[in-house]
């Protein structure tokens, strides 16, 4: 049986892979309503920025569910998605910088919650 302290950090980790999960799906929205804005301002946009902030928006509720679900699923996830979007911004010429920064800092409450998933 579960010590106070243990069911305690586990309670705490939970909700903070929730945030977690919540923030990446906050930090996509901008990314997506940046771009919205940007296009309507004549702005030059490509089909890859809006279709991978969609995309990433699309992904957070399910990586949300998938915290009292799945933790393998989850941990892959969060290990391999973060790695994922550094390493697409990196490529040169593919997006401007800013996408790249705001993409950046969406994959860091990623690599939060592999942290924290693979340390249950």
């Amino acid at each position: 049986m579960p010590t106070t302290a243990t069911a305690s950090t586990r309670f705490d980790a939970r909700a903070t892979v929730k945030k977690c999960t919540v923030l990446f799906g906050a930090i996509s929205a901008i990314v997506l309503g940046t771009v919205a804005v940007l296009a309507a301002l004549g702005h030059g946009t490509t089909p890859f920025m809006w279709i991978r902030a969609a995309l990433f928006l699309a992904a957070a509720p399910y990586l949300h569910r998938l915290e009292g679900r799945s933790t393998d699923r989850l941990r892959t996830l969060a290990t391999v998605m973060p790695i994922a979007i550094i390493g697409v911004d990196l490529v040169p010429g593919l997006c401007p910088a800013w996408y790249a920064v705001l993409q950046g800092l969406s994959a860091l409450p990623l690599a939060a919650v592999a942290v924290i998933v693979r340390r249950r």
